[in-house]
C-alpha cells in the first residue's frame, strides 16, 4: 500500500479504473517513440463514427523538470511544465492553451505522510480557485474539492470524500455536484496470483432520486493477458480483452451490448498502442 493519504483524486480511484478505464466504443491508434537524447514523441488518432481527431505530442525530461507539448487537429497547443521535488512532496504544475488565453493554470501539489494537498489558480485577471485536500493515513481518508469563481463570488464545486482502505479492499464514499449526487464505491483484490478483482460503484441523485448500480471485474489470463467485464442497472454490458503483445504495447479489444435491446447492433471499439 502507498504511503500517505494521496490527493483528493485518489479517493475511490481503484474502483473507478476497475468499472470505466481502457473501455472504449471508438478507434484509438497511438505509437510513441524516442530520441537519443530521451524525447518522447507520440501521435495519437481516434475515430469516432465518422469524425476523426489526431494529436501529436512530445515530452522532454530533463533532471526533474518534465516538458508536455501537444498539438491537436484544431489547431490547439497545449503546454504543460511540471517541477517534481523543489521541496520534500512538493510538484509545481504549469500549462496554457493556445489560443485560449483564459486558459492558464498553476498548480502547486503537496503530498505528506498525514496530508494531500492540491491547489490550482487561473492565470487570468478573475480567475476559478481549486483547492482540495485530504488528511488522514493510507487506511482511513478524509477529503474536500471546492472550487470559487472570483469573478461571480460564487463556489461553482464543493465535493467532500471519504475513504477506507485495507490490504486487500478498498471503500470509499463521496458527496459530489454540491452535494446532490451521493457516490459509494469498493474494491476487492480477490487474488493476487490471477489480479482476480471484483468493484461496485452506486450512485444516488438527491434531485431525481434515480440510482445507477454498475459492478465489474477483471482477471488476468496469463501475465500479458488480462479481462474485464462490467454491467449496471440500465441493462448495458460491457467487456474487454487487452494483451501487452511486446513491452510496453498493448492491443485492448472492448464490445458493448444493451441487453434490454439485445437487436441493436453491438459498439465495438479498438485501441492500440505502441511503444517499440
Amino acid at each position: 500500500m502507498a504511503k500517505g493519504p494521496g490527493l483528493y483524486t485518489d479517493i475511490g480511484k481503484k474502483a473507478r479504473d476497475l468499472l470505466y478505464k481502457d473501455y472504449q466504443t471508438d478507434q484509438k491508434f497511438s505509437i510513441t517513440t524516442y530520441s537519443a537524447t530521451g524525447v518522447a514523441l507520440t501521435s495519437c488518432g481516434t475515430k469516432e463514427g465518422d469524425l476523426f481527431f489526431g494529436d501529436v505530442s512530445t515530452k522532454l525530461k530533463k533532471n526533474n523538470i518534465t516538458t508536455d507539448i501537444k498539438v491537436d487537429t484544431n489547431s490547439n497547443l497545449v503546454t504543460t511544465i511540471t517541477v517534481d521535488g523543489a521541496a520534500p512532496g512538493l510538484k509545481t504544475i504549469l500549462s496554457f492553451k493556445v489560443p485560449d488565453q483564459r486558459s492558464g493554470k498553476l498548480e502547486l501539489q503537496y503530498l505528506h505522510d498525514y496530508v494531500g494537498v492540491c491547489t490550482s489558480v487561473g492565470a487570468t485577471a478573475n480567475p476559478i480557485v481549486n483547492f482540495s485536500g485530504v488528511i488522514g493515513t493510507n487506511m482511513v481518508a478524509l477529503g474536500t474539492d471546492v472550487s470559487f469563481d472570483t469573478k461571480t463570488g460564487n463556489f461553482t464545486k464543493y465535493n467532500a470524500g471519504l475513504s477506507f482502505a485495507s490490504e486487500d479492499l478498498i471503500a470509499a464514499l463521496t458527496f459530489n455536484d454540491k452535494g446532490n449526487n451521493l457516490n459509494a464505491s469498493f474494491y476487492h483484490y480477490v487474488n493476487p496470483m490471477t489480479k482476480l478483482s471484483i468493484g461496485a460503484e452506486v450512485t444516488h441523485s438527491l434531485s431525481t432520486k434515480e440510482n445507477t448500480v454498475t459492478l465489474g471485474a477483471q482477471h488476468a489470463l496469463d501475465p500479458l493477458t488480462n479481462v474485464k467485464a462490467r454491467i449496471n442497472n440500465l441493462g448495458k454490458a460491457t467487456a474487454l480483452l487487452q494483451h501487452e503483445w511486446r513491452p510496453m504495447s498493448t492491443v485492448t479489444v472492448s464490445a458493448e451490448v444493451d441487453t434490454r435491446a439485445i437487436e441493436k447492433t453491438a459498439k465495438v471499439g479498438l485501441a492500440l498502442a505502441l511503444k517499440p
